[in-house]
């Protein structure tokens, strides 16, 4: 398999787990088919092509031709420039390694992460919200994590990786995509009473299992155990966390309980003042999950050797 073999059928993979529908998401690409159109000769030189065919602008090829043969992969949650070095002096050792693939993005990937977050908004409208108020209150939350990233020094894992002349590719909201899908799934269909059945839900998990040998285990952040479950909103994918004023819209369609990777301090205090349940499940017990799941499907059928780094430990569900 080459690396843009690879890097399609992950896009591919995460369009057909994608919470919002394939139908939507081609139709989001259709859309951002016209708008290039329209766009004048000076304003196309800077465009990302890759976003008429991903729309996952946090995932990327970051370095290499796409042509390389694929064989043995070192993944890992973060590659960064520490991993680089790891990857190098594996090789010196007569380890082979064909490509490094992140979960977290890196590069341009890791720029325009803040694009990606506009898929919240018509997820959270299939859970009731109406979608003019998604999208206001999703635009000065995508706006301000765009501030924050402007400043970053985005390409040093990417100079790295070419550097070494390693090949690189970061897969995040396709992974994420599987977890989300995948869990949203397993609650639908088994109905969990209580917050408490929730959790032993989670604990079932391997992924989730582990990360409670490790202290980090999935927790009730708001409620208790014997609280009822009721309606559950996975909110684990489309870049990072929302905007904190989404929850008293989501208490008003009538979720109940939010199973999340994580809530920052103050999205907690939000989230408890709108009277919902917060079940944290893990961020990076819950990449891994998503990883996992996103790998089986590229390597069924497929001999590719997955070596673990940085936090990510492989767990195959392929008979």
């Amino acid at each position: 398999m080459t690396l843009n073999e690879l890097y399609n059928m992950a896009i591919a993979i995460g369009i057909g787990n994608d919470p919002r529908g394939k139908d939507a998401v081609l139709k989001e690409l259709e859309s951002r088919k016209k708008d290039f159109e329209k766009l004048k000769d000076d304003e196309k030189e800077f465009f990302d092509d890759e976003t008429l065919k991903n729309p996952y602008s946090d995932s990327r090829i970051l370095n290499g031709t796409g042509a390389e043969e694929i064989q043995s992969v070192l993944a890992g949650i973060d590659i960064e420039v520490g991993e680089m070095l790891l990857a190098d002096n594996l090789r010196a050792k007569g380890k082979r390694i064909d490509l490094l693939i992140s979960h977290h993005p890196e590069g341009r990937a890791y720029a325009n992460l803040y694009s990606v977050m506009r898929m919240q908004s018509d997820i959270l409208q299939k859970f009731g919200v109406p979608i003019n108020i998604a999208e206001d209150l999703m635009e000065g939350r995508i706006k301000e994590v765009e501030r924050k990233l402007m400043p970053v020094n985005h390409t040093r894992a990417v100079d790295a990786a070419r550097l070494i002349g390693i090949p690189f590719l970061c897969l995040h909201t396709p992974a994420d995509n599987m977890v989300a899908t995948y869990l949203q799934r397993l609650f639908d269909e088994n109905k969990p009473y209580k917050l408490s059945d929730v959790l032993e839900i989670l604990k079932s998990i391997p992924e989730y299992k582990a990360a409670g040998f490790n202290g980090v285990g999935p927790k009730i952040l708001i409620g208790s155990k014997d609280r009822k479950a009721g309606k559950i909103f996975v909110d684990m994918t489309g870049g990072t966390e929302g905007s904190k004023e989404i929850f008293e819209s989501l208490t008003a369609s009538g979720v109940n309980t939010i199973v999340g990777m994580h809530l920052s301090e103050d999205h907690r205090k939000e989230a408890e003042k709108s009277h919902l349940n917060v079940v944290i499940a893990g961020h990076i017990s819950s990449d891994n999950l998503g990883l996992n799941l996103l790998f089986d499907e590229l390597c069924r059928g497929k001999t590719v050797e997955i070596i673990e780094c940085s936090g990510f430990k492989r767990v195959s569900r392929v008979k």
